[in-house]
C-alpha cells in the first residue's frame, strides 16, 4: 500500500452512496470526513464495522465529522446490505467504477484481491489527510480509538 502522507491535500472525489446520491468530499469542507473502507458488503466483519458507524452516528454529529463507509461494492448491493443492516443515517459510499478507484488514489486497494484494505482515514475540515490506519482484513476496527481521535480539544 503507497498511502499519501499525513498532512497532504486530499484530492475531491464524488462517489454515489446506497440511496443514489452524489456525495462529494469538498461538499463536507469545514467538517472533518471519517472515510472507514471495508473489503465487501454482505461479510460479518464488515457489517459490524458499518453498524459502528451508524450506533455512533449522534456522536460524530457532536464532534463535527461526517462518517462514511466505503467499499468497491455497487449502489445497488449497497442498499440492499444498508436496508438489511437497518442502516439508515450513515451513508455507504460505492468505489464501484473505476473499480475500486477512490482506494486506489488512496493506496489502499488490493490488485490480487480486487477490494480495498480495511482502512479508517481521517480528513479535517481543510480536505488535509490526519490520520490513517490499516487493520488485518479479519480485525474489527475499534471505533472508541476513531472518537477519540474525533473528540474536540
Amino acid at each position: 500500500m503507497k498511502i499519501p502522507p499525513i498532512g497532504e491535500k486530499i484530492d475531491d472525489f464524488v462517489l454515489g452512496d446506497q440511496n443514489g446520491k452524489e456525495v462529494k468530499l469538498s461538499d463536507h469542507r469545514g467538517k472533518k470526513v471519517l472515510l472507514s473502507f471495508h473489503p465487501l458488503a454482505w461479510t460479518g466483519v464488515c457489517a459490524k464495522q458499518m453498524k459502528s458507524l451508524e450506533d455512533n452516528f449522534d456522536k460524530f454529529e457532536e464532534y463535527d465529522t461526517v462518517a462514511f463507509g466505503v467499499s468497491v461494492d455497487s449502489a445497488p448491493s449497497k442498499k440492499a446490505w444498508a436496508d438489511e443492516l437497518g442502516i439508515t443515517k450513515t451513508s455507504l459510499l460505492a468505489d464501484f467504477w473505476p473499480h475500486g478507484g477512490l482506494a486506489e488514489k488512496l493506496g489502499i486497494f488490493i490488485d490480487e484481491k480486487g477490494i480495498s484494505g480495511r482502512v479508517n482515514i481521517i480528513i479535517d475540515e481543510e480536505g488535509i489527510l490526519k490520520f490513517v490506519k490499516v487493520y488485518d482484513i479479519p480485525e474489527l476496527p475499534d471505533i472508541n480509538e476513531i472518537l477519540e481521535i474525533l473528540k474536540p480539544v
